[in-house]
Protein backbone atom coordinates (compact mmCIF):
# COMPACT_ATOMS: atom_id res chain seq x y z
CA UNK A 1 0.00 0.00 0.00
CA UNK A 2 1.15 3.77 -0.64
CA UNK A 3 1.99 5.87 2.36
CA UNK A 4 2.04 8.97 0.04
CA UNK A 5 -1.55 8.55 -0.40
CA UNK A 6 -3.12 7.67 2.90
CA UNK A 7 -1.49 10.16 5.19
CA UNK A 8 -3.18 13.26 3.12
CA UNK A 9 -6.55 11.36 3.16
CA UNK A 10 -6.20 10.53 7.14
CA UNK A 11 -4.80 14.28 7.77
CA UNK A 12 -8.08 15.75 5.82
CA UNK A 13 -10.77 13.07 7.79
CA UNK A 14 -8.71 14.43 10.95
CA UNK A 15 -9.03 18.34 9.91
CA UNK A 16 -12.77 17.51 8.90
CA UNK A 17 -13.81 16.25 11.91
CA UNK A 18 -12.14 18.69 13.96
CA UNK A 19 -13.64 21.76 12.38
CA UNK A 20 -17.02 19.84 12.45
CA UNK A 21 -16.82 19.79 16.11
CA UNK A 22 -15.29 23.46 16.52
CA UNK A 23 -18.13 24.47 14.49
CA UNK A 24 -20.59 22.63 16.99
CA UNK A 25 -18.53 24.01 20.10
CA UNK A 26 -18.25 27.37 19.22
CA UNK A 27 -22.40 28.01 18.28
CA UNK A 28 -22.78 26.86 15.00
CA UNK A 29 -25.28 24.49 15.85
CA UNK A 30 -29.19 25.17 17.78
CA UNK A 31 -30.95 26.51 14.82
CA UNK A 32 -33.44 24.69 16.11
CA UNK A 33 -33.47 26.38 19.47
CA UNK A 34 -33.60 29.61 18.13
CA UNK A 35 -36.45 28.71 15.51
CA UNK A 36 -38.64 28.01 18.11
CA UNK A 37 -38.20 30.91 19.72
CA UNK A 38 -38.28 32.78 17.23
CA UNK A 39 -41.76 31.31 16.35
CA UNK A 40 -42.90 31.67 20.35
CA UNK A 41 -42.31 35.45 20.31
CA UNK A 42 -44.08 35.85 17.00
CA UNK A 43 -47.21 34.04 18.52
CA UNK A 44 -46.84 36.50 21.30
CA UNK A 45 -46.52 39.76 19.30
CA UNK A 46 -49.52 38.62 17.35
CA UNK A 47 -51.52 38.09 20.25
CA UNK A 48 -50.32 41.61 21.74
CA UNK A 49 -51.32 43.33 18.39
CA UNK A 50 -54.67 41.39 18.74
CA UNK A 51 -55.28 42.81 22.11
CA UNK A 52 -54.13 45.78 21.21
CA UNK A 53 -56.65 46.36 18.49
CA UNK A 54 -59.42 45.26 20.60
CA UNK A 55 -58.29 47.98 23.79
CA UNK A 56 -58.71 50.30 21.20
CA UNK A 57 -61.83 49.18 19.56
CA UNK A 58 -62.93 49.40 23.58
CA UNK A 59 -61.50 52.59 23.89
CA UNK A 60 -63.33 54.26 20.74
CA UNK A 61 -66.64 52.81 21.93
CA UNK A 62 -65.88 54.42 25.83
CA UNK A 63 -64.97 57.75 24.17
CA UNK A 64 -68.29 57.56 22.26
CA UNK A 65 -70.65 56.79 25.26
CA UNK A 66 -68.64 59.67 27.24
CA UNK A 67 -69.70 61.85 24.72
CA UNK A 68 -72.92 60.91 23.80
CA UNK A 69 -73.25 61.00 27.86
CA UNK A 70 -71.66 64.49 28.56
CA UNK A 71 -73.78 65.69 25.45
CA UNK A 72 -77.05 64.60 26.88
CA UNK A 73 -76.40 66.23 30.28
CA UNK A 74 -77.69 69.65 31.07
CA UNK A 75 -75.09 70.24 33.65
CA UNK A 76 -73.17 73.32 32.56
CA UNK A 77 -69.58 73.85 34.12
CA UNK A 78 -69.09 77.35 35.19
CA UNK A 79 -65.87 79.25 34.60
CA UNK A 80 -63.92 80.57 37.52
CA UNK A 81 -63.01 84.28 37.26
CA UNK A 82 -59.94 84.32 39.04
CA UNK A 83 -60.13 88.37 38.51
CA UNK A 84 -63.69 88.95 39.82
CA UNK A 85 -62.54 86.83 43.00
CA UNK A 86 -59.63 88.64 44.02
CA UNK A 87 -61.25 92.06 43.44
CA UNK A 88 -64.21 91.12 45.70
CA UNK A 89 -61.85 89.56 48.62
CA UNK A 90 -58.96 91.56 48.05
CA UNK A 91 -56.98 88.61 47.82
CA UNK A 92 -56.01 85.56 45.44
CA UNK A 93 -58.30 83.15 45.38
CA UNK A 94 -57.60 79.90 44.21
CA UNK A 95 -60.14 77.73 42.07
CA UNK A 96 -61.54 75.08 44.33
CA UNK A 97 -60.14 76.15 46.94
CA UNK A 98 -62.29 74.54 50.36
CA UNK A 99 -60.95 77.07 52.50
CA UNK A 100 -62.56 80.28 50.81
CA UNK A 101 -65.89 78.51 52.60
CA UNK A 102 -66.39 80.29 55.91
CA UNK A 103 -65.45 77.58 58.73
CA UNK A 104 -63.09 75.33 56.51
CA UNK A 105 -59.43 75.61 57.21
CA UNK A 106 -56.92 73.72 55.69
CA UNK A 107 -57.01 70.58 57.66
CA UNK A 108 -60.64 70.13 57.05
CA UNK A 109 -60.00 70.79 53.84
CA UNK A 110 -57.84 67.50 53.92
CA UNK A 111 -61.22 65.56 55.18
CA UNK A 112 -62.87 66.47 52.49
CA UNK A 113 -60.25 66.10 50.09
CA UNK A 114 -59.91 62.52 51.22
CA UNK A 115 -63.89 61.91 50.82
CA UNK A 116 -63.41 62.71 47.42
CA UNK A 117 -64.77 66.17 47.50
CA UNK A 118 -62.04 68.31 45.89
CA UNK A 119 -64.27 71.45 44.22
CA UNK A 120 -66.86 73.55 45.21
CA UNK A 121 -69.49 72.02 43.06
CA UNK A 122 -69.13 69.22 44.51
CA UNK A 123 -69.30 70.40 48.23
CA UNK A 124 -72.18 72.31 46.95
CA UNK A 125 -74.12 68.92 46.31
CA UNK A 126 -73.35 67.58 49.62
CA UNK A 127 -75.78 67.47 52.61
CA UNK A 128 -74.99 69.32 55.59
CA UNK A 129 -74.79 65.83 57.26
CA UNK A 130 -72.52 64.26 54.93
CA UNK A 131 -70.52 67.45 55.62
CA UNK A 132 -70.65 66.49 59.21
CA UNK A 133 -69.99 62.84 58.82
CA UNK A 134 -67.26 64.14 56.85
CA UNK A 135 -65.99 65.89 60.07
CA UNK A 136 -66.47 63.43 62.18
CA UNK A 137 -64.18 60.80 60.24
CA UNK A 138 -61.42 63.48 61.80
CA UNK A 139 -62.13 62.60 65.26
CA UNK A 140 -63.18 64.64 68.06
CA UNK A 141 -61.44 67.90 67.23
CA UNK A 142 -63.68 68.14 64.12
CA UNK A 143 -67.16 67.55 65.90
CA UNK A 144 -67.06 71.59 66.81
CA UNK A 145 -67.64 73.19 63.55
CA UNK A 146 -70.91 73.52 62.12
CA UNK A 147 -71.10 72.77 58.35
CA UNK A 148 -74.72 74.40 58.25
CA UNK A 149 -74.04 76.53 55.47
CA UNK A 150 -71.23 75.36 53.96
CA UNK A 151 -72.71 74.11 50.96
CA UNK A 152 -74.68 77.17 49.70
CA UNK A 153 -71.18 78.78 50.68
CA UNK A 154 -69.61 76.45 48.46
CA UNK A 155 -72.43 76.82 45.61
CA UNK A 156 -71.95 80.78 46.05
CA UNK A 157 -68.22 80.01 45.52
CA UNK A 158 -68.89 77.62 42.55
CA UNK A 159 -71.14 79.97 40.79
CA UNK A 160 -68.76 83.03 40.75
CA UNK A 161 -71.43 84.70 43.46
CA UNK A 162 -68.29 86.51 45.49
CA UNK A 163 -70.11 89.54 46.43
CA UNK A 164 -72.73 87.73 47.81
CA UNK A 165 -70.78 85.32 49.35
CA UNK A 166 -68.57 88.00 51.53
CA UNK A 167 -71.50 89.58 52.42
CA UNK A 168 -72.79 86.67 53.89
CA UNK A 169 -69.82 85.62 54.89
CA UNK A 170 -69.39 89.15 57.38
CA UNK A 171 -72.30 88.07 58.90
CA UNK A 172 -71.49 84.34 59.86
CA UNK A 173 -69.17 83.82 62.61
CA UNK A 174 -66.60 80.57 62.05
CA UNK A 175 -69.49 79.03 59.52
CA UNK A 176 -72.45 79.26 61.71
Amino acid sequence: MNWCILIPLLVGAICALLGYLLGKLLGGGDHDDYSNKIGKLQTELDACKLSKISLEGDLKSAKASLASSLASTSVALLPFDAAAAKAVFGKSIKENDLTVVEGIGPKIQELFHNHDVKTWKALSECTVDKCQSVLDSGGERFKIHNPGTWPEQAKMAYEGNWKALLKWQDELDGGK
